[in-house]
């Protein structure tokens, strides 16, 4: 089960506005949000896509000041909009293109994890975070680098898994699938997905493996390893953080200095190898010549019988192969997520990432941890945002709003200078300059006009 997927039209049509040019290019503090500054002349051609784009017609539409784009900023992004088109290319500052960094690129996913410990019918991949599929952050974290293909290992719930991350994926990734019939270990994983890839055409490649449960991950991590790994001419590069209490975790072995030799895990580790405070992530970059016939030798004869990938690496250095790790400076950027206490723990990081960079943007949050925003939400500058708010699915809030306190807007578009109160709100759209009074539902296909005043307790419908 092998299929390659282009997802570059589908995500630039939800996740772009139709401009006729851009201003100016102001990067914030995390990946996920990018701005454009228009003139008001130009906001008669900026309107919102996605859900609510039916709606601009009637309200008015655009933005004045700034307007979002949404998942397309990494560090050092430059942008190209194609004048009067539905289409973005982002060129971001990347490592894999730097001089000296040549050589082909793949990445391979493991998601055939069942996660029995999430005690849920949904695959471990499909649960949500900020409104969006854990897999699809660790794709996004990938998004940055020159890859040739991703592959994904599926499993349990492959067809559903697949079918998520076909219509999801980050523009312009191609996306493989193969399938792992029987859960044997990552080392398992690997071999199937290597299987599956046709060895591409000219020059050495390099292979990164990561964890479909690592949802925390950072493009800019990404970057880095990749740098390690080229720049340093590994066989290996490994991914590892420091960390207080390391149980559960493989130990990191080192001959001294940057090397590394080895890998052992929690249950496999003897009483001295346990007091080892740096740990695996289970994130590599791996020179795929020398990873297929490692792969070859590696046995299950562990304490759980499966076939790690982590005995690669001690292969590798019996076979003289230099190796070498990138440390976190935040350890928790590669927790993963294995039952509903973590998921909750690295939703709330994920949120914090994101209220810190929209405040950074000149959003206002009189409380940011009480406030809820998906990262596919679009903000306007000099919104505020009161204690409360939850901004979910593909709504939009134009510049100078004012939500809450304890609104719930999901797909809903709020024109510029409008005030929004104790509102449930989805599908809908409040038109500029509007106040919609407290306790006020306003149902799918609803709208409120230009600078309409909705008293409280009204129930409004399509």
């Amino acid at each position: 089960m092998t299929r390659q997927v282009d997802a570059k039209q589908g995500i630039v049509e939800r996740e772009c506005h139709r401009v006729v040019r851009v201003g100016v290019l102001r990067t914030t503090v995390d990946e996920y949000q990018a701005w454009w500054t228009f003139t008001p002349e130009e906001t008669r051609d900026l309107t919102p896509v996605g859900k609510v784009n039916r709606y601009a017609s009637n309200i008015g539409g655009g933005f004045e000041g700034e307007a979002p784009l949404r998942s397309v900023l990494m560090e050092e992004a430059e942008l190209v909009v194609v004048n009067c088109a539905h289409e973005v290319e982002a060129r971001p500052g990347r490592a894999a293109r730097d001089e000296g960094m040549s050589g082909r690129l793949s990445a391979i996913v493991l998601a055939a994890g069942e996660g029995s410990r999430m005690r849920s019918s949904t695959p471990k991949p499909l649960h949500r975070l900020c409104g969006r599929p854990m897999v699809l952050h660790v794709l996004d974290a990938l998004a940055d680098l020159d890859l040739d293909r991703v592959v994904v290992v599926v499993g349990h719930g492959a067809e559903y898994v697949t079918a998520t991350i076909t219509e999801g994926a980050p523009a312009q990734m191609k996306v493989e699938f193969v399938e792992q019939p029987q859960q044997r270990g990552t080392g398992d994983a690997v071999t199937c997905a290597l299987s599956s890839m046709t060895a591409l055409d000219a020059g050495e490649e390099d292979v990164i493996v990561v964890p479909g449960d690592t949802p925390l991950l950072r493009p800019r991590t990404m970057s880095k390893l990749l740098e390690r790994h080229r720049s340093h001419d590994l066989a290996a590069t490994l991914v590892t953080a420091e960390l207080e209490d390391p149980t559960g975790y493989g130990r990191i072995l080192r001959s001294g200095g940057d090397r590394v030799i080895g890998v052992v895990e929690h249950v496999d580790a003897t009483a001295e190898q346990r007091d080892i405070g740096e740990v695996n992530t289970s994130i590599y970059c791996f020179r795929r010549s020398l990873l297929a016939p490692a792969l070859r030798r590696l046995s299950p004869s562990n304490a759980q019988g499966e076939y790690y990938l982590t005995d690669v690496i001690g292969v590798l250095s019996d076979l003289g192969h230099r190796m070498e790790a990138l440390v976190l400076d935040d350890p928790t950027e590669a927790s993963g997520v294995n039952d509903r206490a973590q998921l909750a723990a690295a939703e709330a990081e994920l949120r914090r990432r994101i209220n810190h960079a929209w405040m950074r943007a000149g959003v206002t949050m009189t409380n940011p941890d009480a406030v809820f925003i998906d990262t596919s939400v679009a903000l306007g500058a000099d919104v505020t945002l009161l204690p409360g708010v939850v901004l979910a699915g593909t709504t939009t809030i134009g510049e100078g709003c004012t939500i809450g306190p304890n609104a719930r807007l999901v797909d809903t578009f709020v024109g510029r200078g409008a005030t929004v109160g104790v509102v449930d709100a989805t599908g809908a759209a409040v038109g500029a300059d509007a106040v919609v009074g407290s306790f006020v539902v306003l149902e799918r296909g609803s709208s409120v006009a230009e600078a309409e005043a909705v008293a409280p307790f009204s129930h409004r419908s399509d």
